[in-house]
């Protein structure tokens, strides 16, 4: 019951997560459900600049690749070896996934910083990168734990739950609690350090002269890529961990 019961807590904690407001917001009603407008603008931006940026690398693919194509090929090969690194030899379905993950992470970090946002006039709040909103962190974070669920139980079917009471039952609370604590931690580092980096830039633009901030934004560039790469490396070595059945 202990168990059930802070399982329930972490799941009500995360839902509470999701009503966390930093500023103003643009709110839109669809249904019977009130929804981040701006998230939204910004979100769908991102993933133009995916699909248009995916249908210009497999257009017309050269023997003798380009300088473009070599780009694309050496991204595909990074996230392919991410992948066999933390799964296996069994990465091949997962590469979409965890490619996906990664791409859409990064670019939603580094638009944060690139793209002009605060140049469009919204009623309330004003748009910034995606990964900037908690309610994105932790949909990514929930997509991420329902995936490695999926590996575990379409690889081992009911025997995946065994793992819970490995390599003793006395571990069964901690085991348990491990797997609501994952989307937790996903979710709060990536909103944490996108969040600090656009605060820390805003102040230093708004205190010093404009020529001062702009190593502090080259170190957010680097630190957002990082960030996508972590959340990537720490999705694929979920769905590794739950196919193998080993921590």
């Amino acid at each position: 019951m202990n168990v059930l019961s802070c399982s329930t807590n972490t799941l009500k904690v995360l839902y509470e997560i999701s009503g966390v407001e930093v500023g103003q917001h643009l709110y839109w009603q669809i249904g019977g459900f009130q929804v981040h407008g701006q998230v939204l603008i910004t979100s769908w931006v991102v993933i133009a600049i995916l699909l248009v940026s995916a249908s210009i690398a497999v257009r017309n693919p050269q023997t003798i690749p380009n300088d473009g194509q070599n780009f694309f090929e050496y991204v595909l090969e990074f996230i392919r070896d991410v992948s066999k690194t933390q799964i296996g030899e069994e990465y091949g379905p997962w590469v979409p996934f965890i490619g996906t993950m990664f791409l859409f992470i990064f670019v939603c970090n580094w638009s944060g910083a690139l793209l002009p946002w605060k140049i469009i006039q919204l009623p309330h709040g004003e748009l910034a990168a995606p990964t900037n909103d908690i309610n994105t962190t932790v949909a990514l974070a929930l997509l991420t734990s329902v995936a490695y669920f999926y590996a575990g139980l379409s690889k081992k079917g009911l025997g995946y739950f065994s793992k819970y009471i490995q390599p003793t039952p006395i571990l069964l609370p901690i085991n348990i609690l491990e797997d609501f604590t994952k989307p937790l931690s996903l979710s709060f580092r990536l909103f944490g350090n996108i969040l600090a980096d656009e605060l820390v830039v805003v102040v230093l633009v708004s205190l010093v002269p404009s020529v001062i901030p702009i190593p502090v934004m080259f170190l957010g560039l680097f630190t957002s890529g990082i960030q996508a790469l972590i959340f990537a490396t720490l999705a694929a070595a979920y769905i590794g961990e739950s196919m193998e059945g080993h921590h």
